[in-house]
C-alpha cells in the first residue's frame, strides 16, 4: 500500500473523523467510471461527461442511478475499510448536509444526494480548484501550489497549508472558512509524505478521486493476498 493509502487507514479513531470530512467535500471517484457519462447523471462539463465533482461523488452511487442514498454512503465507507460506527456516523452527517442542498424541488427524500446537483454544495473561501459547476480548474489548483509552496517546489508544508487557508478566506464567510480549513487539513494529513510535504500530485489525486480509488483497490488486493496465504 502506498504511503498516502496507509495514512488513511492507519488508526480507527482518526479514520472515523477523516471519514466525515472526506465525504462532505471530497467524495470519491470510482476508478472504473473515469470514461463516458453514466445513466442518471447530468452533463454540465461541456465535454460530454460528468464534471470532476460529479465523478468525485459517483463512488458513493453504488447502483449508478445518479442518487446516493444513506445506505449507499454507508456501503461505500465500509468498502473503504471504515467500521460500523464511523460509516454510520459519516452517512448520517453527509447525507443530512448534502441531501437538502442537492434535492430537486419536487422530491421529498431529504437524506438522498442528487449527483446532478452536487455543485450546489460548493462553498467559498477555498482555492477555487472547482468552479461553480463543479468542474476542476487546473490553473487555480496549480496557482495555489505555485504561490504557497515556497519551501519545496510543487509541495506544501503544514505551515504553508495554513497560509493558503488564511489567504483564501472571504470576509464573513464563516462556513466557508470552516469547510476550507477542514478540507485542506484533511488533505495534508492523508496526502503528506515522510518528509511532511503535501506533494501536488498527491493532492491532485484527492481532487480527481484517484488516490481514494487506489486505497480501495489496495484493500482488495491485500484482502486477496491474506485469503491466499
Amino acid at each position: 500500500m502506498n504511503k498516502a493509502g496507509s495514512a488513511l487507514l492507519c488508526c480507527p479513531f482518526r479514520r472515523g473523523l477523516r471519514a466525515l470530512l472526506i465525504s462532505v467535500v471530497l467524495p470519491l471517484l470510482d476508478s472504473g467510471r473515469t470514461g463516458g457519462q453514466a445513466s442518471g447523471y447530468g452533463d454540465d462539463s461541456g465535454a460530454g461527461g460528468m464534471t470532476a465533482l460529479q465523478k468525485h461523488a459517483a463512488f458513493f452511487d453504488r447502483d449508478k442511478d445518479g442518487v446516493v442514498t444513506f445506505s449507499e454512503t454507508y456501503a461505500a465507507f465500509r468498502a473503504l475499510g471504515f467500521g460500523f460506527a464511523s460509516s454510520t456516523l459519516s452517512a448520517t452527517f453527509i447525507n443530512g448536509v448534502l441531501g437538502p442542498q442537492t434535492r430537486p424541488e419536487n422530491d421529498t427524500a431529504r437524506m438522498s444526494i442528487y449527483i446532478e446537483n452536487i455543485h450546489k454544495g460548493i462553498h467559498g473561501s477555498d482555492s477555487g480548484a472547482y468552479d461553480s459547476q463543479g468542474r476542476f480548474v487546473p490553473d487555480k489548483f496549480d496557482a495555489a501550489f505555485a504561490k504557497h509552496g515556497k519551501t519545496v517546489p510543487d509541495a506544501l508544508t503544514s505551515a504553508e497549508v495554513d497560509e493558503l487557508i488564511a489567504a483564501n478566506r472571504q470576509p464573513s464567510d464563516y462556513a466557508g472558512w470552516a469547510g476550507a480549513s477542514a478540507e485542506w487539513k484533511l488533505l495534508y494529513s492523508i496526502g503528506k509524505d515522510e518528509d511532511g510535504l503535501l506533494r501536488k500530485d498527491a493532492a491532485r489525486g484527492v481532487y480527481d478521486g484517484s488516490l481514494f480509488a487506489r486505497v480501495v483497490q489496495e484493500r482488495r488486493a491485500s484482502s486477496l493476498e491474506e485469503t491466499q496465504a
